[in-house]
């Protein structure tokens, strides 16, 4: 039997949308940047320009992903759909970041040793329109809208949508936040090197940026990663399956997998020992509808088939 298995993902996401028009204002504003510190002959905002650009890149390829999604939706080639490729984008760009945090404090430990000399004034300017650009940014990435969740028409009987993080559109704010924290301390940094003196803190401010988006990137990492290695559903979702399976007293619960396979959607695997032959979608609609359970399969096992599957 064929089942329709896109779950959804045939649609355009509204984190698609968001994430290309912040990947043109990241873009346009890296090539001002690069532009200006030429100009100037500011290596400070030179150096700005392309860490922005590894921000575009890291955001395109979320823009990448959305679009691959998207269009190989319906290609049986992939088992329970293209939901994955969300996160699997979001786990690169946790890298890229975590290489980022890296360079960024590796950066400012040189710059403690060997202090170079800033433009104040242009890269103050600069820095200023880099965090109204940041910041308009993150404000499109954050818009909810009442429609966001795509379509649920398909088989396998899931009902309502259940939120679960977008690790791709997670990972663009991530990068656009990272741009914003860093053009927020350069901001502070520069005002104090130059009114103050305080030249140290601009490096200073270069080590508190990168532990903080290395935090970022550690938490993207890790929930990103355990959705692509299939990691079991919260143990309050497994008890809400069982739960709702036995509460009739007629099933006990033998077996059960509980796994995410895209942003709002979950696949599971349940066995349940029956007295007496049953249709496995009588199991099926016991499940709760709010759980986000796109793709269920039901085992119905005899007595002494149960008690092997308990056993082992």
């Amino acid at each position: 039997m064929r089942h329709d298995h896109h779950f959804g993902q045939a649609e355009p996401q509204a984190g698609e949308a968001r994430t290309r028009i912040v990947v043109a204002l990241t873009a346009v504003f890296m090539v001002v940047e690069v532009l200006a510190g030429l100009a100037f002959g500011s290596m400070a905002l030179l150096a700005d320009g392309l860490h922005m650009a590894s921000h575009a890149s890291a955001l395109g390829l979320a823009l990448a992903a959305y679009v691959y999604a998207r269009r190989h939706a319906h290609d049986r080639r992939y088992s329970f759909g293209t939901g994955k490729v969300n996160s699997l984008a979001g786990f690169a760009s946790a890298v890229a970041l975590a290489v980022f945090a890296l360079v960024m404090a590796g950066e400012s430990v040189r710059r403690f040793i060997e202090p170079v000399a800033i433009s104040f004034d242009e890269a103050i300017v600069v820095a200023v329109l880099g965090l109204l650009v940041n910041g308009a940014s993150a404000v499109i990435l954050r818009v909810r809208h009442d429609g966001e969740h795509p379509d649920q028409g398909h088989q396998h009987g899931e009902r309502d949508h259940h939120h679960h993080h977008d690790h791709n559109l997670r990972a663009a704010q991530f990068h656009v936040l990272a741009d914003a924290l860093t053009s927020t301390l350069a901001v502070i940094a520069l005002v104090a090197a130059k009114q103050l003196g305080a030249v140290w803190m601009d490096p200073a401010m270069g080590i508190v940026g990168g532990l903080l988006v290395g935090r970022w990137s550690w938490r993207l990492l890790r929930d990103a990663g355990a959705v692509l290695l299939d990691r079991q559903a919260p143990a309050a979702v497994l008890q809400s399956v069982a739960r709702a399976v036995e509460a009739g007293g007629r099933f006990r619960v033998v077996d059960l997998h509980v796994w995410s396979i895209g942003p709002g959607y979950r696949a599971a695997m349940v066995s349940v020992e029956a007295s007496q032959p049953c249709d496995p979608g009588e199991v099926e609609r016991l499940i709760p509808d709010d759980l986000g359970i796109a793709h269920l399969t039901v085992e119905v096992c005899p007595e002494e088939v149960a008690a092997d599957h308990a056993s082992t």
